[in-house]
């Protein structure tokens, strides 16, 4: 039972992929041969090598049950979940590189030092993702490292992600996963108000005037939620219109779109940026550049694809690819952005999206990351 759990979790997280590819059949044999679990627990139905060992190794086996309940308790305590998973995706990479693992075989004279590499690896990130701190540690965004860097911002966010997740905890199934969704989308939009777009670069301490940005935005949606009462629906939900016609707008539509077509358990928004805009006094255009962050291996080129990130894709150039046929699939991590113009008409409260698909993109980009 312990094999087949973790193997939810894993494919659950993205960071599994069912059968193992064709070609591999001595180095899956080889494998069989020295995991006394492979059988019992089916082993095969795994593609990659280091999953066939946390499958059918005991040792691995085990301490893999403490690393996907370590990865739980994190994402349980934290509402930026996807961003969590991607980098959970990239240390599962970084891992096998530094343990030995390319491709998909290992040769069987290099299994043992692999599973000591793997249960050293695997027991130090244990440790990590069980220190609260690490939150702040793995933040690889600007906003996430100026607010780690400042006390005063760490408690604000604290208390403002406390507040969520007692919200999103009375929701249920699609609501709850809107729900997050619309806290991510909140933070772009932070972002973006506190002018933090573009500024990977730039050193912190240049940046100390958005801190005063940052604490009013958090707080003021702390004491949205405050004064919520603890009725979600007060809070999550209820914007269908945006005040203008810009990048918030379309972040609002792309999110839409994306629910519409249930992309959320597979992608995520982690960036809209303007490139132009042209308003009228009852429609706008805005062309945006919408980058998404796969968190779950979908095809290339399949109805996934072309809902929700607006086309299909080339894998070796990473640009659009208008004709199916290919059978490669994105891994988690991989970002993938897109241009689009977005038109919007004007309502008596605002300004409501009209574009009900990404397809079609002006342009596109998709590479491995982050």
């Amino acid at each position: 039972m312990r094999g087949v759990w973790l193997a939810v979790v894993a494919l659950w997280l993205g960071l599994a992929h069912p059968a193992y590819a064709e070609g591999t059949a001595d180095s899956v044999q080889s494998i069989r041969d020295a995991l006394s679990l492979f059988e019992k627990n089916r082993c095969q139905v795994f593609k990659d090598p280091a999953d066939q060992l946390f499958c059918g190794d005991p040792e691995l086996n085990a301490i893999g049950v403490r690393l996907s309940a370590a990865i739980q308790d994190r994402l349980n305590r934290i509402a930026n979940r996807p961003l969590a998973i991607a980098e959970n995706a990239e240390w599962v990479r970084n891992r096998d590189s530094s343990c030995g693992i390319f491709g998909t075989s290992i040769s069987y004279q290099n299994i043992k030092s692999i599973q000591t590499c793997l249960l050293r690896e695997t027991g130090e990130r244990i440790e990590i993702l069980t220190d609260p701190n690490f939150d702040c540690l793995a933040n690889d965004t600007t906003s996430g490292m100026l607010i780690c860097s400042d006390p005063e911002l760490v408690v604000a966010k604290e208390e403002l992600t406390d507040h969520v997740l007692g919200l999103v905890a009375k929701l249920k199934g699609n609501d709850a996963r809107d729900a997050l969704g619309e806290y991510e989308r909140w933070n772009r939009e932070r972002d973006r108000k506190c002018g933090l777009v573009g500024k990977d670069n730039v050193p912190l301490d240049e940046l100390s005037g958005s801190t005063g940005c940052l604490a009013k935005y958090m707080n003021e949606k702390t004491a949205e939620i405050i004064n919520a009462k603890g009725d979600p629906k007060r809070v999550f939900g209820k914007r269908l219109l945006s005040p203008l016609p810009d990048a918030d707008a379309v972040d609002l539509c792309v999110a839409q779109i994306h629910s519409a077509n249930d992309c959320e358990n597979f992608l995520t928004v982690s960036e809209v940026l303007q490139i132009d805009n042209e308003v009228a006094e009852q429609s706008a255009l805005v062309t945006a550049a919408v980058e998404m962050i796969v968190l779950s291996p979908f095809a290339v080129c399949s109805p996934l694809a072309s809902s929700c990130t607006g086309t299909c894709w080339d894998p070796k150039s990473g640009k659009p690819n208008p004709t199916p046929g290919s059978r490669d699939s994105f891994s988690v991590a991989h970002r993938v952005q897109i241009g689009k113009t977005f038109a919007f008409k004007k309502a008596a409260n605002g300004w409501r999206c009209e574009t009900t698909s990404l397809q079609p993109v002006d342009f596109g980009l998709a590479q491995s990351g982050p």
